[in-house]
C-alpha cells in the first residue's frame, strides 16, 4: 500500500474554529479546496466547471448538501484532478456555485475556494488528518 502525505493548510475562522485547506489541480490549474469531513461528495466551483467543461449535465433529482451550500447540481467528468501526489483520472464530478464561499475566504485573508473535498475522495483512500503535522494522508493500494 503506497501513502501519498499531502500538507494541509490549517485556516483559523476569527477564533470560531478550524477549516482545513489543500492545493489541488484542476484543469492544469493550482487551486484551493476545502476539506470537508462531512461532505459526503466532493464538488467543484460551478463557474470553473462551466469554463473547462462546456456540456455539464444539470441533475434536478441530485442535490448537493455542503456545509455551505445545498442546491440542484451539474456534472462533468474532470480529466485530471491532482491533490498533492494523489491524481484521479476522468473524476466524475458535481459541480455548484461557491463563489459565496469563495469571497467569505477572501474577506478572511485566505485564498479563494474552487473545490470541496467531501468523504467520497476521504473514505476511498482511508484519508487521515494530522492537525498537529498539517498533513493529510491518503492510502492507495
Amino acid at each position: 500500500m503506497r501513502t501519498i502525505k499531502v500538507p494541509l493548510i490549517l485556516v483559523n475562522l476569527q477564533d470560531n474554529g478550524f477549516h482545513i485547506l489543500v492545493e489541488i489541480v484542476v484543469f492544469g490549474q493550482n487551486l484551493f479546496a476545502v476539506v470537508d469531513t462531512g461532505a459526503s461528495r466532493s464538488v467543484f466551483d460551478k463557474t470553473l466547471m462551466e469554463k473547462h467543461l462546456p456540456q455539464l449535465l444539470e441533475n434536478e433529482e441530485q442535490q448537493a448538501a455542503t456545509i455551505f451550500s445545498s442546491a440542484t447540481t451539474l456534472e462533468g467528468t474532470i480529466p485530471l484532478l491532482q491533490i498533492g501526489n494523489l491524481k484521479l483520472s476522468n473524476y466524475d464530478s458535481v459541480a455548484i456555485d461557491l463563489q459565496s464561499v469563495s469571497d467569505t475566504y477572501i474577506q478572511l485573508g485566505q485564498p479563494s475556494i474552487s473545490g470541496i473535498i467531501g468523504g467520497d475522495i476521504l473514505v476511498q483512500f482511508n484519508c487521515k488528518i494530522d492537525y498537529k503535522k498539517q498533513v493529510l494522508t491518503f492510502y492507495k493500494d
